[in-house]
């Protein structure tokens, strides 16, 4: 049985150690942004690169009806396998980057 209190938890523990990883190249921040009120989670880069504006959305997951629903994973691996392996069920786990109608072709929920 899924423990859905513990999804946040699990959601700002795996971005905080993905804000861990500092881009090689420029004066850029890793930031997390947590809506703990609304359930919205944000990993985002921001800064410079000599003369280039570097921003950008690395993770933005929200939790909502029981679901973590994966807006945009940029991520090298997979970030709902890890929430797999922390024991968040696939069947609460919606990867909302695929249209609606691709997601039945997942091994997880659809939404």
């Amino acid at each position: 049985m899924a423990n859905i209190e513990k999804y946040p938890t699990y959601v700002e523990t795996l971005m905080k150690e993905y804000s861990r990883y500092k881009p090689s190249y420029g004066d850029v921040e890793v930031q997390t942004i947590f809506d703990r009120e609304n359930h919205h989670y944000l990993l985002t880069n921001v800064g410079w690169d000599y003369h280039e504006r570097i921003r950008g959305c690395l993770l933005h997951i929200d939790i909502k009806d029981h679901k973590i629903w994966i807006q945009h994973d940029g991520t090298k691996d997979s970030i709902a396998d890890e929430l797999v392996a922390m024991g968040v069920p696939k069947k609460d786990i919606i990867l909302a980057y695929h249209a609606p109608y691709k997601r039945k072709w997942t091994e997880f929920a659809v939404g």
